[in-house]
C-alpha cells in the first residue's frame, strides 16, 4: 500500500498559545486538520465564557483566508469555577468543554484545582448540562515519581470522579502508560482518551539518548517501552474509546534549549504524517480511519467531517526549524525522515 485516503481528522487536543505565537503555528494545523480542542492554559487562563470567546477570535483571525479550521473551545478550571459558568458554557455554540489541570501539573497549571472537592459542583453541572471534562490525568507533589504521576491519578483521584460523576463525559488526554489504557477500557462508554503521536513513537530513552535532548521533553512524560506498545496497540485496535489528540505544544527554542526547559513537544507540523508512521510501524491501518477521524467526533457528538485527505507513501525529510516570533520553533522529529506526506487537501 503506498497512499492512504482518509476522513479528514480532528485534533481533540491542541495548544495554539496566543497572539503574536499563534500566527506562527495554526496554520499548519488548520491545513491538516477540520477541527481542534483548544487548550484554555494561556496566561492568564480562559476562564470564563467570555474568555474563550475573545481567543476563538484571535485564533480565526489569525487563520489563512480559505481555511475552514473551526476551533473548539474549553474553559479552565479552578476552585472557584461556578455553577452558572458551566451553563452558561454548555449553551454556547463554541464551548465543547472545561479542562481539569492539578495545580502544577504543567505548563501554566499553577491556577489550577487543588482539591477535587472545589470543583463538584462544576463537575455535577457539566454532567447534566453534557459537557466533557478533559482532564490533565498526574498526580502531583514532590513525593510522587514522575514515571508514576499517571498512575497515582488514575488510582487515588480519576476512580472516584467517575464513579461519583458515571455519566459525565470524561476524556484522559494524552495517556501514557498501559495502566490507562487498560482503566479506559474496563470503564463505561462515558470515558475515553486521547493518544498523542510522539507518545506513540518515542519512549524515555529520547529524552536521554547521547546527552539530554530537551525537545523530547513533555508532561506527561514518555514512559517504558512497554507502555509505548500498549498505546500503540490501543490506537490501532478497533475500539472506540481511543483517538487522536496530539498536544502539540510551541515552545521557542530559547526556551526549551534551557537550564529550566519548558515541557512540550511540537508536532502541529506534521501531526498527520507522524500518526501515519505509527500505524506503519504497528504494519496496521485497518483502524487508522476510526482513530484519526471517527471515534473522536462520535465521544463528543459532532458529525464526522464530509471531505477527504490522502497521504503517500514517499520519504520526506522534517525541516530543522521553524518560523517563530524572535526566536525559531523546533519540530517533533527535526531533521528526519518520515514515510507518509500529506499530498492534497481536496
Amino acid at each position: 500500500m503506498d497512499k492512504l485516503s482518509i476522513i479528514r481528522p480532528d485534533d481533540w487536543h491542541l495548544h495554539l498559545r496566543d497572539t503574536p505565537y499563534l500566527e506562527a503555528v495554526v496554520p499548519h494545523t488548520a491545513r491538516q486538520f477540520a477541527r481542534a480542542i483548544i487548550m484554555p492554559n494561556l496566561q492568564p487562563p480562559v476562564r470564563h465564557c467570555d474568555d474563550a470567546s475573545a481567543y476563538r477570535k484571535r485564533i480565526l483571525a489569525a487563520l489563512p483566508d480559505s481555511s475552514n479550521f473551526q476551533p473548539l473551545m474549553t474553559l479552565y478550571l479552578t476552585d472557584n469555577t461556578s455553577v452558572k459558568e458551566i451553563e452558561r458554557a454548555s449553551q454556547s455554540d463554541f464551548i465543547f468543554g472545561a479542562k481539569l489541570y492539578p495545580a502544577g501539573a504543567t505548563t501554566n497549571s499553577d491556577a489550577g484545582v487543588t482539591s477535587l472537592k472545589h470543583i463538584y459542583p462544576a463537575l455535577e453541572a457539566m454532567q447534566k448540562h453534557g459537557l466533557v471534562l478533559q482532564i490533565h490525568g498526574e498526580a502531583t507533589g514532590p513525593e510522587v515519581d514522575i514515571f508514576d504521576r499517571e498512575k497515582q491519578f488514575i488510582d487515588t483521584r480519576l476512580k472516584s470522579i467517575h464513579e461519583d460523576f458515571p455519566e459525565l463525559r470524561i476524556v484522559f488526554e494524552h495517556i501514557t502508560t498501559a495502566d490507562a489504557v487498560d482503566f479506559v477500557e474496563s470503564q463505561n462508554e462515558y470515558i475515553a482518551a486521547t493518544i498523542t503521536a510522539h507518545h506513540l513513537l518515542i519512549n524515555r530513552n529520547a529524552m536521554f539518548t547521547g546527552g539530554i535532548r530537551p525537545h523530547h521533553y513533555c508532561l506527561p512524560v514518555a514512559k517504558r517501552e512497554v507502555h509505548r506498545q500498549a498505546l500503540l496497540k490501543a490506537s490501532t485496535s478497533d475500539s472506540v474509546k481511543f483517538f487522536a489528540g496530539t498536544d502539540s505544544a510551541p515552545h521557542a527554542r530559547n526556551t526549551k534549549e534551557a537550564a529550566c526547559g519548558c515541557a512540550g513537544i511540537y508536532s502541529a507540523y506534521s501531526a498527520v504524517e507522524l500518526y501515519a508512521e505509527a500505524f506503519e510501524l504497528a504494519d496496521d491501518f485497518s483502524h487508522f480511519e476510526d482513530f484519526m477521524s471517527v471515534n473522536g467526533p462520535n465521544f463528543y457528538q459532532l458529525p464526522v467531517n464530509d471531505d477527504i485527505i490522502q497521504l503517500q507513501k514517499i520519504n520526506w525529510k522534517i525541516p530543522d526549524s521553524l518560523d517563530y516570533p524572535n526566536d525559531e520553533l523546533v519540530p517533533f522529529k527535526a531533521g528526519e525522515i518520515l514515510k507518509w506526506k500529506l499530498i492534497n487537501n481536496d
